[in-house]
């Protein structure tokens, strides 16, 4: 019985320790393939204004009647991040939250504007109010979005406080945002090329 009891314990721990390797061996994969994927920026199209173009400034006003440019050199010396949001787009109220601690993080070089369309503005108002986004701007424009060719939502802008489009895109993440003010800051238009560049061999297999 005894011999029985002892041949079972060094069976478990054999078992054990294969475990234990297997967890290891596994942890080493996971970290291969983590080094290999690249990080996924905000999709930017192709239509519309490119990154590097000036952009134009247009007067607007937002929905509590206060008066604001959008695009242009800003007299301020701020760069502008507009996101394009809607009440019926579920991802924009989870996506908003994020924008705001991200911009608040900017300091005074950046300012966030929430932009949308429609011609319900009661509908706006009150998503305004749920979203607590009463002391920033919003504007309710389509003029604006077919400007920078907002075809699906959301969709951020970023604009330098020269005027330049520094990036865009569709974002559904905190990361597609924060990639944004990213591209601004290393003056690589998207995340994928900043990838492309640090590893060019990577980019010659692909094609």
């Amino acid at each position: 019985m005894a011999e029985l009891v002892s041949a079972s314990y060094i069976v478990l721990w054999l078992l054990v320790i294969i475990l234990a390797l297997v967890v290891v061996a596994l942890a080493r994969q996971v970290g291969v393939l983590h080094e290999r994927v690249a990080p996924a920026g905000a999709l930017m199209p192709t239509s519309g204004p490119k990154v590097g173009e000036l952009t134009q400034n247009m007067p607007l006003t937002a929905i509590d009647g206060t008066a604001l440019d959008i695009g242009g050199e800003d007299s301020d010396g701020m760069a502008t991040f507009v996101l394009f949001i809607s009440p019926t787009c579920p991802v924009c109220k989870s996506l908003v939250p994020a924008a705001r601690s991200l911009v608040m993080r900017e300091g005074r070089r950046m300012r966030l504007v929430f932009a949308s369309d429609g011609e319900d503005l009661n509908q706006h108002q009150a998503y305004v109010r749920d979203l607590g986004i009463e002391s920033y701007p919003y504007v309710v424009s389509q003029p604006l979005g077919i400007a920078y060719s907002v075809s699906k939502l959301p969709f951020a802008v970023l604009i330098g406080a020269d005027g330049t489009l520094q990036s865009k895109g569709l974002v559904n993440s905190r990361e597609h945002l924060e990639s944004l003010i990213e591209a601004m800051d290393s003056g690589i238009a998207t995340l994928q090329d900043y990838v492309q560049q640090a590893n060019p061999a990577s980019g010659e297999k692909a094609s």
